[in-house]
Protein backbone atom coordinates (compact mmCIF):
# COMPACT_ATOMS: atom_id res chain seq x y z
CA UNK A 1 0.00 0.00 0.00
CA UNK A 2 1.71 3.43 -0.58
CA UNK A 3 1.08 5.48 2.39
CA UNK A 4 2.01 8.75 1.05
CA UNK A 5 -1.42 8.85 -0.77
CA UNK A 6 -3.08 8.65 2.88
CA UNK A 7 -0.94 11.31 4.42
CA UNK A 8 -3.44 13.63 5.29
CA UNK A 9 -5.95 11.01 6.78
CA UNK A 10 -2.62 9.27 8.79
CA UNK A 11 -2.11 12.88 10.16
CA UNK A 12 -5.88 13.14 11.21
CA UNK A 13 -5.71 9.63 12.81
CA UNK A 14 -2.55 10.47 14.42
CA UNK A 15 -4.09 13.59 16.07
CA UNK A 16 -7.24 11.43 16.86
CA UNK A 17 -4.31 9.68 18.67
CA UNK A 18 -2.86 11.98 20.42
CA UNK A 19 -6.15 13.35 22.02
CA UNK A 20 -6.73 10.33 23.63
CA UNK A 21 -3.42 9.51 24.75
CA UNK A 22 -3.73 13.18 26.84
CA UNK A 23 -7.37 12.36 28.07
CA UNK A 24 -6.18 8.66 29.32
CA UNK A 25 -3.15 10.41 31.33
CA UNK A 26 -5.53 13.54 32.38
CA UNK A 27 -9.31 12.40 32.34
CA UNK A 28 -9.39 8.30 32.36
CA UNK A 29 -13.07 8.96 33.19
CA UNK A 30 -13.04 10.10 29.54
CA UNK A 31 -12.88 6.31 28.60
CA UNK A 32 -16.27 5.14 30.66
CA UNK A 33 -18.67 3.10 29.02
CA UNK A 34 -21.74 5.32 29.13
CA UNK A 35 -19.68 8.33 27.89
CA UNK A 36 -18.06 6.34 25.23
CA UNK A 37 -21.93 5.03 24.21
CA UNK A 38 -22.93 8.82 24.14
CA UNK A 39 -20.04 9.80 21.99
CA UNK A 40 -21.26 6.98 19.64
CA UNK A 41 -24.58 7.97 19.66
CA UNK A 42 -24.33 11.57 19.95
CA UNK A 43 -22.05 11.73 16.58
CA UNK A 44 -23.97 8.95 14.16
CA UNK A 45 -26.34 11.50 12.51
CA UNK A 46 -23.04 13.47 11.58
CA UNK A 47 -21.18 11.12 10.36
CA UNK A 48 -24.11 9.94 8.13
CA UNK A 49 -24.26 14.19 6.85
CA UNK A 50 -20.40 13.89 6.61
CA UNK A 51 -20.74 10.84 4.29
CA UNK A 52 -23.11 12.99 2.05
CA UNK A 53 -20.74 15.83 2.23
CA UNK A 54 -17.82 13.60 1.43
CA UNK A 55 -19.64 13.28 -1.96
CA UNK A 56 -20.30 16.93 -2.54
CA UNK A 57 -16.68 17.97 -1.57
CA UNK A 58 -15.34 14.85 -3.89
CA UNK A 59 -17.23 16.55 -6.69
CA UNK A 60 -15.61 20.34 -6.00
CA UNK A 61 -18.85 21.49 -4.41
CA UNK A 62 -20.15 22.58 -1.07
CA UNK A 63 -23.26 22.35 1.08
CA UNK A 64 -23.49 24.44 4.01
CA UNK A 65 -27.46 24.42 4.24
CA UNK A 66 -27.81 20.38 5.53
CA UNK A 67 -27.95 22.32 8.86
CA UNK A 68 -31.40 23.66 7.35
CA UNK A 69 -32.20 20.32 5.96
CA UNK A 70 -31.78 18.84 8.83
CA UNK A 71 -34.32 20.74 10.82
CA UNK A 72 -36.82 20.85 8.29
CA UNK A 73 -36.35 16.87 8.01
CA UNK A 74 -36.03 16.82 12.14
CA UNK A 75 -39.92 18.77 12.14
CA UNK A 76 -41.44 17.08 9.68
CA UNK A 77 -40.51 13.56 11.55
CA UNK A 78 -42.02 14.93 14.39
CA UNK A 79 -44.92 16.42 12.78
CA UNK A 80 -45.62 12.49 10.44
CA UNK A 81 -44.94 10.82 13.75
CA UNK A 82 -48.18 12.87 15.73
CA UNK A 83 -50.08 11.55 12.04
CA UNK A 84 -49.86 7.87 13.42
CA UNK A 85 -48.02 6.96 10.18
CA UNK A 86 -45.83 3.71 10.92
CA UNK A 87 -42.03 4.00 11.57
CA UNK A 88 -41.44 2.50 8.33
CA UNK A 89 -43.17 5.00 5.94
CA UNK A 90 -42.21 7.91 8.11
CA UNK A 91 -38.81 6.58 7.53
CA UNK A 92 -38.94 6.16 3.90
CA UNK A 93 -40.92 9.99 3.80
CA UNK A 94 -38.15 11.78 5.35
CA UNK A 95 -35.56 10.11 3.03
CA UNK A 96 -37.53 11.52 0.41
CA UNK A 97 -38.19 15.03 2.18
CA UNK A 98 -34.22 15.42 2.50
CA UNK A 99 -33.71 13.94 -1.05
CA UNK A 100 -36.33 16.41 -2.53
CA UNK A 101 -34.39 19.64 -0.70
CA UNK A 102 -30.92 17.99 -1.88
CA UNK A 103 -32.45 17.75 -5.30
CA UNK A 104 -33.03 21.52 -6.04
CA UNK A 105 -29.57 22.44 -4.72
CA UNK A 106 -28.33 20.18 -7.21
CA UNK A 107 -30.37 20.97 -9.85
CA UNK A 108 -29.84 24.97 -9.49
CA UNK A 109 -25.67 24.01 -8.91
CA UNK A 110 -25.20 21.03 -11.50
CA UNK A 111 -27.98 21.61 -14.39
CA UNK A 112 -27.78 26.21 -14.08
CA UNK A 113 -24.27 26.00 -13.23
CA UNK A 114 -24.58 28.29 -10.14
CA UNK A 115 -22.01 28.87 -7.38
CA UNK A 116 -22.88 26.06 -4.86
CA UNK A 117 -21.77 28.07 -2.15
CA UNK A 118 -24.20 30.70 -3.02
CA UNK A 119 -26.61 28.45 -3.82
CA UNK A 120 -26.55 26.38 -0.31
CA UNK A 121 -26.02 29.69 1.81
CA UNK A 122 -29.52 31.23 0.00
CA UNK A 123 -31.12 28.00 0.73
CA UNK A 124 -29.82 27.56 4.45
CA UNK A 125 -31.45 31.11 5.18
CA UNK A 126 -34.53 30.29 3.25
CA UNK A 127 -35.13 26.87 4.65
CA UNK A 128 -34.68 28.11 8.56
CA UNK A 129 -36.84 31.70 7.95
CA UNK A 130 -39.70 29.40 6.46
CA UNK A 131 -39.38 26.72 9.18
CA UNK A 132 -39.25 29.34 11.99
CA UNK A 133 -42.28 31.04 10.18
CA UNK A 134 -44.80 28.38 9.98
CA UNK A 135 -43.93 26.48 13.50
CA UNK A 136 -43.51 30.19 14.76
CA UNK A 137 -40.43 28.94 17.00
CA UNK A 138 -42.72 26.15 19.00
CA UNK A 139 -41.02 22.52 19.28
CA UNK A 140 -43.05 19.56 18.21
CA UNK A 141 -44.44 18.11 21.76
CA UNK A 142 -46.33 15.28 22.78
CA UNK A 143 -45.14 12.65 20.33
CA UNK A 144 -46.82 9.09 20.25
CA UNK A 145 -44.49 7.20 22.58
CA UNK A 146 -43.93 4.35 19.08
CA UNK A 147 -41.77 7.37 17.68
CA UNK A 148 -38.81 7.77 20.57
CA UNK A 149 -36.02 5.13 19.70
CA UNK A 150 -38.09 3.44 17.17
CA UNK A 151 -41.01 2.32 19.30
CA UNK A 152 -38.21 -0.09 21.42
CA UNK A 153 -35.99 0.30 24.59
CA UNK A 154 -33.11 2.88 24.97
CA UNK A 155 -30.79 -0.09 24.59
CA UNK A 156 -32.63 -1.39 21.37
CA UNK A 157 -32.63 2.05 19.33
CA UNK A 158 -29.38 2.58 19.93
CA UNK A 159 -28.53 -0.15 19.03
CA UNK A 160 -30.63 0.37 15.75
CA UNK A 161 -29.34 3.97 15.24
CA UNK A 162 -25.68 2.66 15.20
CA UNK A 163 -26.37 -0.61 12.99
CA UNK A 164 -27.97 1.58 10.69
CA UNK A 165 -25.19 4.25 9.89
CA UNK A 166 -22.74 1.55 9.87
CA UNK A 167 -24.60 -0.23 7.43
CA UNK A 168 -25.02 2.75 5.59
CA UNK A 169 -21.55 4.21 5.98
CA UNK A 170 -19.78 0.61 4.46
CA UNK A 171 -22.30 0.62 1.70
CA UNK A 172 -21.36 3.78 1.05
CA UNK A 173 -17.37 3.44 1.31
CA UNK A 174 -17.72 0.32 -0.84
CA UNK A 175 -19.46 2.06 -3.56
CA UNK A 176 -16.99 4.65 -3.86
CA UNK A 177 -14.12 2.45 -3.52
CA UNK A 178 -15.31 -0.12 -6.11
CA UNK A 179 -18.42 0.81 -8.51
CA UNK A 180 -18.17 3.00 -11.75
CA UNK A 181 -20.59 5.25 -9.61
CA UNK A 182 -18.41 6.22 -7.32
CA UNK A 183 -15.65 6.60 -9.79
CA UNK A 184 -17.40 8.78 -11.83
CA UNK A 185 -17.71 11.33 -9.01
CA UNK A 186 -14.17 10.94 -8.77
CA UNK A 187 -13.73 11.88 -12.29
CA UNK A 188 -16.05 14.92 -12.11
CA UNK A 189 -14.17 16.69 -9.67
CA UNK A 190 -10.66 15.50 -10.79
CA UNK A 191 -11.47 16.84 -14.15
CA UNK A 192 -14.80 17.65 -15.20
CA UNK A 193 -13.53 18.39 -18.62
CA UNK A 194 -11.94 15.24 -18.96
CA UNK A 195 -14.91 13.71 -16.94
CA UNK A 196 -17.09 15.15 -20.09
CA UNK A 197 -15.05 13.92 -23.07
CA UNK A 198 -15.06 10.27 -21.07
CA UNK A 199 -18.92 10.47 -21.77
CA UNK A 200 -19.76 11.25 -18.21
CA UNK A 201 -22.57 13.28 -17.57
CA UNK A 202 -20.81 15.93 -14.69
CA UNK A 203 -24.29 17.62 -14.30
CA UNK A 204 -26.21 14.52 -13.26
CA UNK A 205 -23.53 13.49 -11.32
CA UNK A 206 -23.38 16.46 -9.31
CA UNK A 207 -27.49 16.09 -9.20
CA UNK A 208 -27.05 12.62 -8.04
CA UNK A 209 -24.85 13.75 -4.91
CA UNK A 210 -26.70 16.69 -3.86
CA UNK A 211 -29.75 14.16 -4.02
CA UNK A 212 -27.93 11.57 -2.02
CA UNK A 213 -26.48 14.31 0.82
CA UNK A 214 -30.09 15.95 0.84
CA UNK A 215 -31.50 11.42 1.83
CA UNK A 216 -28.83 11.15 4.71
CA UNK A 217 -29.67 14.62 5.98
CA UNK A 218 -33.14 13.61 6.31
CA UNK A 219 -31.89 9.81 7.67
CA UNK A 220 -29.70 11.84 10.15
CA UNK A 221 -32.42 14.04 11.34
CA UNK A 222 -34.90 11.01 11.66
CA UNK A 223 -32.48 8.87 13.95
CA UNK A 224 -31.42 12.09 15.86
CA UNK A 225 -35.19 13.22 16.45
CA UNK A 226 -36.16 9.49 18.10
CA UNK A 227 -33.71 10.33 20.48
CA UNK A 228 -36.09 12.78 22.69
CA UNK A 229 -39.42 13.10 23.88
CA UNK A 230 -39.79 16.86 21.78
CA UNK A 231 -38.20 18.01 19.03
CA UNK A 232 -37.07 21.81 18.80
CA UNK A 233 -37.12 23.98 15.84
CA UNK A 234 -33.94 25.32 15.91
CA UNK A 235 -32.10 21.51 15.37
CA UNK A 236 -28.87 21.55 13.18
CA UNK A 237 -27.23 25.00 13.94
CA UNK A 238 -23.69 24.31 12.96
CA UNK A 239 -23.90 21.05 11.95
CA UNK A 240 -22.79 22.21 8.29
CA UNK A 241 -19.42 23.74 9.81
CA UNK A 242 -18.88 20.28 11.78
CA UNK A 243 -19.77 17.84 8.47
CA UNK A 244 -17.47 20.12 6.40
CA UNK A 245 -14.42 20.17 8.81
CA UNK A 246 -14.65 16.50 9.49
CA UNK A 247 -14.32 15.72 5.80
CA UNK A 248 -11.81 17.94 4.83
CA UNK A 249 -9.34 16.93 7.70
CA UNK A 250 -10.26 13.46 7.05
CA UNK A 251 -8.17 14.37 4.00
CA UNK A 252 -10.46 15.25 1.17
CA UNK A 253 -9.29 18.20 -1.36
CA UNK A 254 -11.74 20.96 -0.44
CA UNK A 255 -10.89 21.45 -4.43
CA UNK A 256 -12.17 18.02 -5.49
CA UNK A 257 -11.21 14.76 -6.68
CA UNK A 258 -9.37 13.40 -3.61
CA UNK A 259 -10.71 11.83 -0.43
CA UNK A 260 -12.01 8.66 1.37
CA UNK A 261 -14.83 7.98 3.56
CA UNK A 262 -12.34 5.88 5.92
CA UNK A 263 -10.86 10.04 5.69
CA UNK A 264 -14.31 11.44 7.31
CA UNK A 265 -14.58 8.92 9.56
CA UNK A 266 -11.55 9.83 11.23
CA UNK A 267 -12.40 13.29 10.71
CA UNK A 268 -15.83 12.61 12.42
CA UNK A 269 -14.20 10.89 15.26
CA UNK A 270 -11.27 13.69 15.84
CA UNK A 271 -14.34 16.59 16.09
CA UNK A 272 -16.86 14.71 17.91
CA UNK A 273 -14.51 13.54 20.65
CA UNK A 274 -12.60 17.59 20.90
CA UNK A 275 -15.96 19.33 22.83
CA UNK A 276 -16.22 16.84 25.51
CA UNK A 277 -12.77 16.09 26.04
CA UNK A 278 -12.54 20.03 26.37
CA UNK A 279 -15.54 19.17 29.48
CA UNK A 280 -12.94 16.87 30.90
CA UNK A 281 -10.09 18.83 30.31
CA UNK A 282 -12.27 21.66 32.53
CA UNK A 283 -11.41 24.45 29.26
CA UNK A 284 -14.32 26.36 27.95
CA UNK A 285 -16.20 23.96 25.66
CA UNK A 286 -17.46 26.91 23.79
CA UNK A 287 -13.95 26.99 22.38
CA UNK A 288 -15.34 23.65 20.04
CA UNK A 289 -16.56 25.91 16.97
CA UNK A 290 -13.66 27.97 17.38
CA UNK A 291 -11.10 24.85 17.29
CA UNK A 292 -13.47 23.39 14.32
CA UNK A 293 -13.22 26.67 12.43
CA UNK A 294 -9.28 26.65 12.84
CA UNK A 295 -9.19 23.29 11.50
CA UNK A 296 -10.57 24.21 8.36
CA UNK A 297 -8.18 26.91 7.92
CA UNK A 298 -5.08 24.69 8.75
CA UNK A 299 -6.67 21.57 6.27
CA UNK A 300 -6.74 24.43 3.14
CA UNK A 301 -4.03 25.91 3.70
CA UNK A 302 -2.16 22.47 4.19
CA UNK A 303 -4.12 21.15 1.20
CA UNK A 304 -2.92 24.40 -1.20
CA UNK A 305 0.36 23.42 0.35
CA UNK A 306 0.62 20.04 -0.16
CA UNK A 307 -0.79 20.68 -3.97
CA UNK A 308 2.28 23.16 -4.94
CA UNK A 309 5.00 20.76 -3.67
CA UNK A 310 3.18 17.87 -5.98
CA UNK A 311 3.10 20.41 -8.80
CA UNK A 312 6.69 21.33 -8.00
CA UNK A 313 7.39 17.81 -7.73
CA UNK A 314 5.58 16.89 -11.18
CA UNK A 315 7.50 19.85 -12.84
CA UNK A 316 11.00 18.77 -11.42
CA UNK A 317 10.72 14.40 -12.55
CA UNK A 318 9.89 16.27 -16.04
CA UNK A 319 12.42 18.93 -16.25
CA UNK A 320 15.14 16.21 -15.62
CA UNK A 321 13.66 13.86 -17.88
CA UNK A 322 13.98 16.62 -20.73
Amino acid sequence: MNFSRYKREISAAGAFVAILIVLAIVAPSFFSAGNLRDLLINNAPTLLIAVGMTMVILVGEIDISVGSQFAVCSIAAGFLAKTGMPMPVLFLSIFLVGAMMGSLNGVLVGWLRLPSIIVTLAMLVLWRDALRWLTEGAWVQNLPENFQWFGLSQSGGELTIVAITLTIFVAFAWTLRNLVAGRKIYAVGSDAEAARLAGISGPTVVLSVFALMGALTGIAALMNAVRFSEIPGNSGVGLELKAIAAVVVGGAAITGGRGTLVGTLIGVALLGTIGTALTFLGINPFWEKAIQGAIILIALVSDVALGRLEKNGRSNIAGAAA
